[in-house]
């Protein structure tokens, strides 16, 4: 059932060891996948003209849900959800989804999968260049006045007469959609939902993670 495109949405855990059979011993990223919930699927002979499964994750107040949503959660079956994607699928794969369906872990992955890992980074603020680009920052010798963690000079005098585009500069550092791909899958605990993935996943724990099969290998 499962292709290149398929995946699960979850939750970030946090970050453990795991043993290999060898005796090597590996960082992971814990991602807890269940409560997966068909809600509604696409396909491109329809009226979307795309392939794809709405999934749902997580639970959400029914006073906290617009009238739009909550016909749509109704119309599924299923009590309203904290966050709503959609993934994308073949067409051969969506008519084996159905509303209100449960997905489990081995629906989609299994041991030694590859996967792409999509999340929301940790956001530090508005930050300067030395924390947002690792910057050396100016000399501290005598005569140096109010002038240690600047980013030095940002023009180009005449020619072309403005600051180039994509110039580092202080801003927001972080926050922003990451994906790391190449992930490889350790381990899979069926009983609980867990998905232990090797290496680190952008997000704080308790942040939402989108896992999908690695596009970059078979």
């Amino acid at each position: 059932m499962a292709n290149e495109m398929a995946g699960l949405l979850g939750f970030k855990v946090g970050m453990t060891q795991v043993f290999h059979s060898d005796g090597v011993l590996s960082g992971v990223t814990v991602v807890d996948v269940t409560g997966n919930t068909v809600l509604d699927t696409r396909t491109e002979d329809g009226a979307d003209g795309y392939n794809a499964v709405q999934v749902g994750i997580g639970t959400r107040k029914t006073n906290r849900t617009n009238r739009a949503m909550k016909g749509n959660f109704d119309k599924a079956g299923v009590e309203p959800k904290q966050f709503v994607r959609e993934i994308r699928r073949g067409k051969d794969d969506i008519a084996a989804f159905a509303p209100g369906q449960v997905l489990n872990v081995t629906d989609v992955f299994s041991e030694g999968d590859h996967v792409d890992v999509t999340g929301t980074s940790k956001g530090s603020g508005f930050t300067g260049v030395m924390k947002r680009y690792n910057f050396k920052g100016f000399i501290r010798s005598h005569g140096t006045h109010e002038y240690f963690r600047h980013g030095g000079s940002i023009g180009t005098r005449l020619t072309p007469g403005h600051v180039l585009k994509g110039k580092k500069m202080p801003g927001q550092h972080g926050n922003a959609r990451n994906t790391v791909q190449n992930l490889k899958v350790v381990k899979i605990d069926v009983e609980r939902g867990l998905v232990f993935v090797k290496g680190g996943v952008p997000g704080p724990n308790g942040g939402l993670v989108l896992i999908r099969k690695a596009v970059k290998k078979s």
